[in-house]
């Protein structure tokens, strides 16, 4: 085991053991092996995924060599899945990868069960109608997809799964669970013990922020009916306050007081996502739920008992000035509330378990504390179904987009995309593939363009020329630029719905601004 971890050092410091555990459990399968889906198994397989199967029924050609540096002169004429995947396993031995020489779409078609043995299924270069079937398959068999796509330059990312929980989400910022304006007994009886008007200079100047705050929130609190500082003047008149007690000019722990005061102003209890994700029918549990439900169920039972209206406390506390006693005493009461809350919700986790049919231990101890550390921040995403997101969007937003000068561009592209699916059923060919036939191209494509948006409510006069012609110059091109780019954001959300840990996008469209218009560099927006 030592090995791995030293192979992988520098990933296991952004999601842990137990998301590269996750990963090398996984099953990861790719349809079309071109530049795009190459490039997003290439980052996999070097991540340390379980095993890739490459599904891809085409021969290699001259143009596949400008655009794919996983191939070469030597394999013009042989299996690209067979290519690829001696490749990507060159990459890392420790990763299993075979191929199946068939057409993806034929495989939708004719074998749907042979999806359902995989982890994830990334479907790269698909069209409308085989994106639809095939995210059906999926969604029956419970296993995760993502589609991508690169289209001259422009592409997209989407996510399909029924739901996707996180416990781990990591968020940027988030508040530290201090609880200054709700103290436990425990840690109220501490704060008690400090006088803030201690004489000694060095004992005043070593008190820790979180005990001066605590202190005077209560102190405000008995002036003022109970209540804390809720606007700009209070929360001004609270701080000054604070400032008042310091003694000497270079008292960095009452500075440090000052610029976290608004940890005080912070409401108690739990946040409006929260309430709505224990109040989800999903927490009413069952034998089947998973445990992700059951320990919501669980928090449920504790925030409404236990937990006084609270979620259980994390347990850590920020570097601060303090003396080296008080800060380790205040660590060991963080720390000590921390392990009974979880004693507690690992209780109510057991409890739950055998009434609903399963065996109490089979969510680990980890895992509930883990969910216990991260309880504010978890986080529940569910996508709509391809079919439904084609057939009936959401009318306001997509006309928003449509018309927002920051969004425009994209979601055009992301409609001319679909209608270059549609002109290519009509005329087995997309749009400008064939010399001599632009402004013919140009015309029909427009045409289907303003047609799809008339079905699904929305003013075809949204779409510029500029942007169509540019849709039928491309001529269907996969870019290897613009390949990497998709290929490397596919990969980053297969890690993040592996891992469990991060909350991926839902729709991100791609697009690399011609010479025309130009910058020449990337940009990227969700777009759904």
């Amino acid at each position: 085991m030592a090995e791995p971890k030293i192979k992988y050092d520098r990933q296991l410091r952004i999601w842990g053991e137990q998301g590269q555990t996750a990963l090398e459990k996984s099953s990861i399968c790719l349809l079309n092996c071109g530049p795009t889906g190459s490039e997003t198994l290439k980052n996999l397989v070097l991540g340390g995924v379980g095993s890739v199967t490459v599904v891809d029924g085409s021969k290699l050609e001259l143009g596949d060599l400008g655009n794919n540096f996983m191939v070469d002169e030597s394999s013009v004429g042989q299996s690209k899945a067979k290519t690829v995947c001696a490749f990507l396993q060159e990459l890392n031995d420790a990763v299993k990868a075979k191929f199946i020489e068939e057409h993806p779409e034929e495989l939708i078609e004719s074998t749907p069960s042979f999806f359902s043995q995989f982890t994830l299924v990334v479907a790269t270069q698909l069209v409308e109608d085989s994106m639809v079937k095939l995210d059906k398959i999926c969604r029956d068999a419970n296993v995760m997809l993502i589609f991508a796509r690169s289209y001259g330059l422009t592409g997209f990312v989407r996510i399909s799964v029924k739901e996707h929980t996180v416990i781990e989400s990591k968020p940027d910022h988030f508040l530290d669970d201090l609880r200054l304006n709700n103290p436990w007994p425990e840690l109220r009886r501490f704060a008690e013990t400090i006088d803030l008007d201690v004489a000694d200079p060095v004992a005043h100047k070593h008190t820790p922020y979180i005990i001066i705050l605590i202190k005077m929130a209560e102190q405000w609190a008995k002036c003022h009916g109970g209540t804390l500082p809720s606007t700009r003047e209070a929360k001004k008149e609270f701080k000054d306050l604070i400032k008042a007690r310091m003694i000497a000019s270079d008292e960095d722990n009452y500075k440090e007081a000052i610029e976290a005061s608004f940890k005080v102003f912070a409401p108690r209890g739990i946040s409006p996502h929260l309430q709505q994700i224990i109040n989800d029918s999903f927490a009413e549990v069952n034998s089947s739920s998973s445990e992700f439900w059951v320990m919501v169920a669980a928090l449920k039972e504790f925030i409404s008992n236990e937990g006084g209206g609270e979620v259980p406390l994390e347990g850590s506390i920020p570097d601060m000035t303090s003396s080296t006693e008080l800060y380790v005493n205040l660590q060991k009461i963080y720390q000590a509330k921390a392990e009974a809350d979880f004693l507690v919700m690992e209780q109510c986790v057991r409890k739950i378990l055998k009434k609903i049919g399963r065996d109490p231990d089979s969510i680990s101890k980890a895992n509930i504390k883990s969910f216990c550390k991260n309880a504010r921040k978890v986080k529940v995403c569910r996508y709509r179904p391809i079919e439904d997101e084609f057939n009936s969007p959401i009318l306001p937003e997509l006309q928003k987009y449509l018309t927002d000068e920051d969004y425009c561009v994209a979601v055009g592209f992301y409609i001319l995309l679909r209608a270059a699916d549609r002109y290519a059923a009509n005329y087995n060919n997309f749009p400008g593939q064939f010399d001599g036939e632009m402004d013919e191209d140009i015309s029909r494509l427009k045409t289907i363009a303003v047609t799809l948006l008339g079905d699904l409510g929305c003013n075809g006069s949204t779409l510029t020329e500029d942007l169509i012609n540019e849709m039928c110059r491309y001529g269907a091109a996969e870019l290897h630029a613009v390949a990497a780019y998709v290929g490397g954001i596919a990969s980053q959300e297969v890690i993040k719905l592996i891992t469990r840990q991060f909350v991926p996008m839902f729709v991100v469209s791609v697009v690399l601004k011609s010479n025309r218009n130009c910058n020449g560099s990337f940009s990227f927006q969700v777009i759904s």
